[in-house]
This record gives structure tokens, sequence and C-alpha cells, in this order.
């Protein structure tokens, strides 16, 4: 602290800097040295842009269809930065809104048709913890894709079919711009009574992702 004292002495002292400069110069190398840790509270993970690839096992867990349903989804996600907060902890946790956006491909295993190309968009609420290394996190939205319909009683009865969504995870950092998901993963199908019968598509199960954050 003696050698920061001297120079910044002898800054002041000379004309080469305004002396309210060499000041703040002075002010901002004491502030660092006292709390080095307030650069890195600003880089967190919710800040940036991330994309994640996910992929899970669903199945059916409603009678809306007389088909067993079973499918499997990878998606490529997008989340932009924070939004906004809803909530700042004195410790440092944080719970936070992101916005979300999805590319869909899911395979039919079961089910009258082979195959559904979508997208979807919701807000992503994460409960971050002070260490900003877990998070809990809960997101509900919907969109639009198209299937290969079929005639086969129970189908979706046209291409054209709208999804809703909901997941409820938890996420870890294990390096700094990496993170791992896991959540239980709803989503629903259906062409909303543009056809007649309307079964839709009701499958629950479990959604596993990898994150890679964008400095």
């Amino acid at each position: 602290m003696a050698y920061f004292s001297r120079h910044a002495s002898a800054l002041m002292d000379s004309h080469s800097l305004p002396t309210g400069y060499a000041a703040l110069v002075f002010a901002l190398a004491l502030s660092l040295l006292a709390n080095p840790a307030s650069v890195h509270a600003q880089d967190h993970p919710a800040d940036h842009w991330e994309v994640a690839v996910e992929a899970g096992y669903l199945e059916k867990v409603r009678d809306n269809s007389p088909l067993d349903y079973t499918i499997a989804p990878l998606q490529v996600a997008w989340r932009s930065p924070a939004a906004f907060d809803l909530w700042n902890g004195e410790s440092g946790a944080r719970l936070t809104v992101r916005n979300r956006i999805a590319v869909i491909f899911e395979t039919f295993i079961e089910g009258a048709e082979d195959y559904y190309f979508a997208f979807a968009g919701a807000p992503s609420f994460e409960l971050w913890t002070a260490d900003q290394k877990s998070a809990l996190f809960f997101e509900i939205g919907g969109g639009a894709g198209l299937t290969n319909s079929t005639d086969i009683p129970g189908g979706q009865g046209q291409d054209f079919t709208f999804n809703w969504f909901t997941q409820l995870g938890v996420r870890q950092q294990y390096t700094k711009n990496q993170a791992f998901t896991a959540a239980a993963y709803f989503t629903h199908h259906s062409n909303l009574g543009m056809t007649d019968p309307n079964p839709g598509i009701d499958v629950l199960g479990i959604n596993l992702g990898l994150v890679w954050q964008f400095e």
C-alpha cells in the first residue's frame, strides 16, 4: 500500500496529469485492492447470452388419446442475459428472469406420427445461489410446429400443431462458462380444435442439458 501511496503522490505533484485525475486513479486502485471480488461479482452467469443442447425422454400421462405416445425431444435453446431481477438477497442470492427460445426436434418412439419440428419461447425464472454456481429454474411457454400427421385414430389429424411446455429443474456450473441442467419436463401438443376429434398429446419425463455461455 505504501508503494501505491508514494507513486500516487508523485503523479499528483507532476504536471503531466491534472491533480483531480491522479486522485481518481488512486482512489480506484485502492477500491480494487480493498475489494477485488467486486469485479467478479458483476460477471454473473445469468448476465450472459448462452446456448444449450437438451435431450429428453417423455411418456404419455393422460388418456386424451388412445395411443401410447413416447417421445424423445432434442432441443437447441438460447437464453438471453437477465431481463430483470425479482429479488436480490444480501448474501448475493438472486431471483432473475431471462428469455428462452428453442428449436425442437421430437422423435416419436411410439404414436401415430414419426416426428415433430417446432419452436417454443418462454420466460426462464432462475433462483441463483450466492456463489453463482447453482440455480433452480422454472420455465413455461409454447410455440408451434409441423408433424407428419396420419389417418390413424387418436393421432393429431393435421400437420400444423401447437405446443405448450413447462419444466422445473436444477442447474450446476462445472466451469465458468459451462453448466449441466436436469429437469422434469412436460409438453402438450394440440391443434386447438382445428380437427374433430382433437385428442392432443400430454407427455411427461426428464430433460437433460449442456449449457455454453458466451463471453
